[in-house]
């Protein structure tokens, strides 16, 4: 049985922590955040493989295996900000009492791993001996332990061969293709991926300002290119833009780290403005309605960044609030469950509703920003009706544009 410390019990910690020890190995996570994953947490503690603990140096003395799952924010210039990878890697290099595998899980910059062994070799005792290896996460909210435990694929950055023969042992009981690299390519495939994911979304926002442009319609367009084996259907779904803990700050990170290493990424730096145009565009549809904004009431459904989260970090939700607030609207608001964190962050002249019907009492125009399954099963009849004015722009395409018009909607989807 494996010896893991976890340290981190945010959302990738936990999760980690939870499959591994659910894998049979015995795992102690490190944090002073406990929340729940409740059934595999439950079940690792029962059976004694999972524990928690406040000491990251009593932890990694009772481990062989160190997995670091701390955050790593952006700074205002988009660089990583790796202050908690260093002080964590400084703690468990004093605490070493022998051969100890420190495994990057956090989402780092390309050279983490070097300045990690650094780090290490100027602090450690000369009889411990340690690798570095990374272990890149690919976790999505909402789906995160699936995606663990049935992951498309395992990214496994190695320098040695005992590194590698340990962790394709704790990886041997998931059915996945392992790929092994150096550790420096397996930092960059994290940011390489999401980055080109983040391409998909802005090129097919972008061709939807075309569409705009000259009366094509967006949906049929990527249908049509999604088709293509070699394209793909996913990320090809315009709207208001991508938003989330991962995809602006991997982006913004990308971008430092190039230019760092003497690249100018200028395609990331083109993904990054035509995602704020997206959210620049559904404003000036909203004050092509409604003119001035002052005392107005503006209903939005859907304030999390992506379905089926509470999360709203970088949401286009927030920026458009922000702006329609700065222009003293009234906003009636509601989300299934992102409307406590989104009240810290707006508390005045917003109010935050039981339902969707009660966001469209009265609102003269009607803001659709997250796909939500709730809103596409809306009364669209109920809801024309409580609309003081029937105007609904659709930032998620959610609606097909025929039938809100015969409704007696005046509606405007993105690129339709």
């Amino acid at each position: 049985m494996n010896k893991i410390a976890v340290i981190g019990a945010g959302h990738v910690g936990l999760v980690t922590a939870a499959c591994l020890a659910k894998l049979g190995n015995k795992v102690v996570c490190v944090d002073n955040d406990r929340k729940k994953i409740i059934d595999l947490v439950k079940d690792g503690v029962q059976k004694k493989r999972l524990a928690f603990s406040f000491s990251i140096e009593k932890s990694t003395r009772i481990s062989r295996i160190i997995f670091i799952c701390v955050g790593t924010p952006s700074k205002p210039d988009g660089e990583a900000d790796l202050s908690a990878i260093e002080a964590v890697t400084a703690e468990v290099a004093k605490a070493m009492n022998g051969y100890k595998l420190l495994v990057e899980k956090s989402t780092v910059p390309v050279m983490t791993g070097e300045w990690m062994k650094r780090t290490i070799n100027l602090i450690r005792k000369k009889n411990a001996d340690f690798d570095v290896a990374a272990n890149p996460e690919f976790l999505k909210e909402g789906s995160a332990i699936s995606d663990f435990m049935k992951p498309e694929r395992i990214v496994i950055g190695t320098e040695s061969e005992r590194a590698k023969k340990i962790l394709e042992e704790i990886y041997q009981p998931i059915k996945a293709p392992i790929i092994f690299t150096d550790v420096k390519s397996a930092e960059l495939i994290k940011h390489a991926s999401n980055s080109f994911l983040a391409v998909k979304i802005s090129y097919i926002n972008a061709i939807s300002q075309i569409c705009e442009k000259v009366g094509a319609d967006v949906e049929s367009i990527a249908k049509g290119m999604g088709y293509d084996s070699r394209i793909g259907k996913a990320f090809l779904s315009p709207g208001v833009g991508y938003g989330g803990s991962c995809f602006p700050k991997d982006v913004a990170a990308f971008i430092h780290l190039a230019k760092e290493v003497g690249y100018d990424f200028s395609l990331l730096k083109a993904v990054q403005k035509i995602n704020q145009e997206q959210i620049s565009l559904i404003f000036k549809k909203i004050k092509k309605y409604l003119w001035t904004l002052k005392n107005k009431k503006i209903g939005i459904l859907g304030l999390s960044f992506k379905p089926d989260t509470d999360d709203i970090r970088e949401a286009p939700s927030l920026k458009i609030m922000e702006r329609l607030l700065s222009e003293e609207a009234i906003l009636s608001v509601y989300d299934p469950k992102a409307m406590e964190e989104t009240k810290k962050i707006f508390p005045r002249r917003t109010i935050y509703c039981k339902n969707p019907y009660q966001v469209c009492k009265g609102a003269e125009l009607l803001l659709v920003l997250t796909e939500w399954e709730e809103f596409k099963k809306l009364d669209l009849k109920r809801v024309k009706k409580l609309l003081g004015k029937p105007h609904l722009i659709d930032g998620r395409n959610i609606y097909e544009p025929e039938k809100m018009k015969k409704l007696g909607f005046v509606y405007e989807g993105v690129g339709r």
